[in-house]
């Protein structure tokens, strides 16, 4: 896809937006269900179902897909989708590229040995490998925009406000 497909593609949208930004508020939802055998959640991906687990670090058999493994993914995943969005939309000559994430935890704070210890990352890094003969200017427009765009990143950077709820 090139700059002006996508932007044929993106204008009836945003022009909508625009108009009546009520259109633009949706609603994603995730579900999952608790496996009845193990400590395991299965959650319904729309094209197959992936099964959570433990970390082998709390006692995991590292069969079972890590959750902060799956945040990670969603960032990559996120990112290099907006990546070459803002790329083809710049006409940024991008040839192969990389994502990588990966992030610092201490499970001492998960399973509750240590009440200093943190729940959840201390840190993440995310790295684009480009390959590409762009200038650095155009390069750095490139990254600020992905990190702009890009709704995983956002969301985990500006914490969303967030509720807990149970039903019967």
């Amino acid at each position: 896809m090139d700059a002006t497909a996508l932007k044929a593609m993106q204008a009836p949208l945003k022009e909508a937006y625009r108009e009546d930004a009520v259109r633009a508020l949706i609603t994603l939802r995730a579900r999952g269900s608790l496996d009845d055998q193990s400590i395991a959640c299965k959650v319904e991906t729309g094209r197959a179902l992936a099964v959570a687990g433990l970390h082998p670090a709390t006692g995991g058999s590292g069969l079972e897909l890590c959750s902060g493994d799956m945040l990670l993914e969603a960032l990559v995943a996120c990112a290099g989708v907006t990546l070459k969005a803002v790329a083809t939309a710049l006409e940024f000559k991008l040839g192969n590229a990389t994502v990588e994430a990966e992030g610092d935890l201490d499970f001492r704070g998960t399973l509750g040995v240590a009440r200093d210890a943190p729940v959840g990352f201390r840190e993440i890094r995310l790295k684009f490998s480009l390959d590409t003969d762009e200038p650095q200017e155009r390069i750095d427009s490139l990254l600020k925009l992905t990190e702009r765009y890009c709704v995983v990143f956002q969301t985990i950077n500006s914490k969303p406000a967030l509720s807990v709820s149970a039903g019967r």
